[in-house]
């Protein structure tokens, strides 16, 4: 694919979002009071933003050109959290959320894996040094502290790499020559001997002589290949070797991250910006200044006194220059006491950005541009806002420090002041970063998680949602729907700063299911998306660890401290229930599991909208926790059903072939797939491993896979009943959200019943 490919990709994006924004206005001013027809609205948005979404983040990676991708980057996160947005309000309308819209997809004529999330790959790409080095650091601390026994393998660069195989080959090369010259001193001690015998037979020269003609011939046509190979790849019509076995695209990605690396290196900012604030700088503040003072006067002359300076909170004077509906010039010269509520407004995601770009690059000729690194007048003029915005900020420090609170010597407004005994703070306001994240791996409290991504969560889409919720029966939801509320709630938030800030926030998540559905490897998958660190706060795990009321508080300000200066962060607690339990059980009186449970609360009031960090929970059994602290520390639950058939069918293929068994026609993977039934993932995965042993895989070519090998190893499994299946859902039916499912639903049934008498 050529640079223009992704261009018309990215342009594409831009105008089928500019007509969705368009049809999303004309809808929306219209009232609808039919729930029905307002949810087909929200999913065929929803569908038809995660189409525009797949499309600018396919021209975002792809792309070189720095200013082109931030671009792409500011309406990409803006259609993220419209995505977010659309999902709130499904959630909100249809009072679940698992949704089933096969019915709208078979409108559209798309398919399940087109409103498949794509996770973006700038969220590792970007900041991927610094989560080597993190990870690199993180090793070394656990193997110092013994809790790692092998030692990681270290990752090699490119010159490091040819030079380990030029060692490796020069070698290989010394040892054949030395068997080389010993044959051939062989030959000449046998030559010696034969001379003083009486030679019978053929000469042994002459065949000596032949065998060198043959040797020699070979070795010279194999090294005239070999420069000619190398000739042709030198010359830029040939591939290396390491390159032939690569797909097209995944070559084309090779050369793009090549290019955008060195578009990093070459950019002109920071010479621009240093020439721009010594050449325009004080021109800047001066105009500024006279305006700021000409605003201040002119609102005297109309209200009779002076407003209030904006606060930094507020955007500082950055705000006086803005553009401004009528109801915000209001708010600016009137206390809101005075003026009252104002209605009426929509809290959607802010679009400001969605329109601007098409001016900018749309009609651009772009011809001559080979490099496609930068354009000089574009980051002049970038430059020059940043310096204006240095302007603003300075004009609130001067104005504030008359107001500056100087008998205070210290201020953490990050910190749980509420919560945190004094002495507490002070021993940690002096210690660093570093040496908290040490301290908390030593402690086993942050984790290295697995690396494993979430596409490797296996599962089918359902097909048999809409059908029947027609006739009021809620369905099982589908692994396919766990894995994008999992990428939604989870990893798209935490995977950029905007989206953090600007969608509806979630700060703590629930994942509840039976024992092996996967929820660890889903805490993983989060981890391993976004590059984010892992604290492990389980009651087994904290159990003996920081005792005390005081211990307790201090564990936990590290704990947030690390992940908001180191974020993205994950805090997971496992077997959560624990942490709410109903009664301790008396084997688990010493491990204090309830440790937790009053402080929580505070630990997530203390997360604002910029502190990219999550906490996650996952229990087997939560109708052993008092419900209602327990949802009111997880606003969002997701409840993990076992697979189906259709994911069985999926994962029984996957998982023998992950673990080197062959396929063939005397494996029955469709009668697996039913008598499996009631099993969940990690049974499948043990039965696998239990089969496919080593030397079963030796085997494999002379003895294929059979479908009775399986059966037995699964027979010994215990299943998922379906009274446990029963208890989770008349657990999940008393939650908030099921609570209000289930008067959905009974409204529902109600109003069938009087219009069919």
């Amino acid at each position: 694919f050529s640079i223009s490919t992704y261009n018309k990709i990215w342009t594409d994006a831009q105008k089928d979002l500019d007509i969705q924004l368009q049809t999303e206005r004309e809808q929306f001013l219209q009232p609808e009071k039919d729930r029905v027809k307002v949810f087909k609205m929200l999913a065929s948005s929803y569908i038809k933003y995660m189409q525009i979404f797949r499309n600018l983040e396919e021209a975002h990676d792809r792309l070189v050109h720095q200013q082109k991708r931030a671009v792409i980057r500011r309406v990409l996160d803006g259609v993220i959290g419209r995505i977010l947005e659309m999902k709130k309000e499904m959630v909100a309308l249809e009072n679940s959320e698992f949704h089933y819209i096969d019915n709208i997809l078979e409108d559209l004529k798309l398919l399940p894996v087109d409103i498949e999330i794509p996770i973006p790959r700038y969220f590792i790409k970007e900041n991927l040094e610094v989560l080597q080095q993190r990870e690199k650091m993180l090793d070394e601390i656990l193997c110092n502290a013994g809790l790692q026994t092998q030692k990681p393998v270290k990752a090699m660069t490119f010159e490091e790499a040819v030079k380990m195989i030029q060692v490796a080959e020069r070698a290989r090369q010394g040892r054949r020559r030395a068997v080389f010259m010993k044959q051939m001193y062989l030959e000449e001690k046998t030559k010696r001997q034969t001379k003083l015998q009486v030679q019978t037979g053929p000469n042994p020269d002459d065949a000596a002589t032949c065998i060198q003609k043959v040797w020699r011939g070979y070795i010279q046509r194999k090294k005239t290949e070999k420069m000619r190979e190398e000739e042709m790849i030198f010359l830029g019509m040939s591939l290396p070797p390491h390159l032939k076995a690569m797909s097209p695209s995944q070559m084309h990605a090779k050369q793009v991250n090549a290019l955008q690396g060195e578009v990093q290196e070459r950019n002109e900012e920071v010479f621009i910006k240093g020439q721009l604030r010594e050449t325009e700088g004080p021109d800047i503040k001066e105009t500024l200044e006279d305006q700021i003072s000409q605003c201040f006067i002119e609102c005297r002359h109309i209200i009779g006194r002076f407003p209030d300076y904006p606060t930094k909170e507020a955007g500082g004077s950055a705000t006086i220059f803005s553009q401004k509906t009528p109801e915000q010039v209001l708010f600016f010269f009137v206390p809101p006491e005075a003026v009252g509520e104002i209605d009426g407004f929509y809290n959607f995601f802010p679009l400001s950005s969605f329109f601007w770009i098409t001016a900018v690059w749309q009609n651009r000729d772009e011809v001559w541009d080979f490099l496609q690194d930068h354009d000089l007048e574009l980051i002049k003029e970038e430059k020059r806002e940043e310096d204006t915005n240095n302007v603003h900020c300075l004009c609130i420090f001067l104005y504030s420090c008359r107001n500056w609170p100087w008998h205070r010597p210290y201020l953490l407004p990050d910190s749980l002041l509420s919560v945190l005994c004094f002495n507490a703070l002070m021993f940690l306001v002096h210690r660093t970063i570093d040496s908290l994240y040490r301290e908390l791996v030593e402690e086993g409290v942050l984790i290295k998680p697995k690396t494993v991504y979430l596409s490797d969560y296996i599962g089918e889409y359902s097909y048999l949602g809409t059908t029947l919720r027609q006739v009021d029966i809620e369905p099982v939801p589908s692994l396919a729907d766990v894995r994008q509320l999992i990428a939604l709630y989870g990893i798209l938030p935490l995977g950029s700063q905007t989206v953090h800030e600007k969608a509806p926030l979630v700060k703590a998540l629930l994942l509840a299911g039976p024992a092996g559905v996967g929820k660890k490897m889903l805490v993983d998958a989060i981890c391993t998306e976004t590059g984010a660190n892992l604290f492990n706060l389980s009651a087994s795990n904290i159990a003996g660890k920081y005792p005390g009321k005081n211990g307790l508080q201090m564990m936990l300000h590290m704990v947030l401290k690390v992940a908001k200066q180191l974020q993205p962060s994950v805090v997971w607690i496992g077997e959560t229930e624990k942490t709410f339990y109903k009664a301790v059980p008396k084997a688990e009186e010493q491990m204090n599991p309830k440790r937790l449970e009053k402080i929580l609360p505070k630990f997530l009031k203390a997360l604002k909208a910029q502190d990219r960090v999550l906490l996650v929970g996952t229990t087997r059994r939560p109708f052993d926790a008092n419900l209602k602290p327990f949802c009111k520390v997880y606003q969002k639950i997701i409840l993990i059903p076992r697979p189906d058939y259709a994911s069985r069918f999926v994962l029984w293929k996957h998982i023998i072939q992950q673990n080197g068994g062959v396929i063939t026609n005397l494996l029955n993977i469709s009668c697996l797939a039913m008598v499996s039934d009631g099993f969940t993932q990690g049974h499948i995965v043990q039965v696998v491993r239990a089969v496919l042993s080593e030397l079963r895989l030796l085997q494999m070519t002379r003895k294929p896979l059979r479908t009775a090998e399986f059966m037995t190893p699964l027979a010994r499994q215990d299943p998922v009943y379906k009274e446990e299946e029963e208890t989770f859902k008349a657990w999940y039916a008393k939650t908030p959200l099921g609570r209000a499912r289930s008067r959905a639903l009974a409204k529902s049934e109600k109003a069938g019943k009087g219009k069919t008498k």
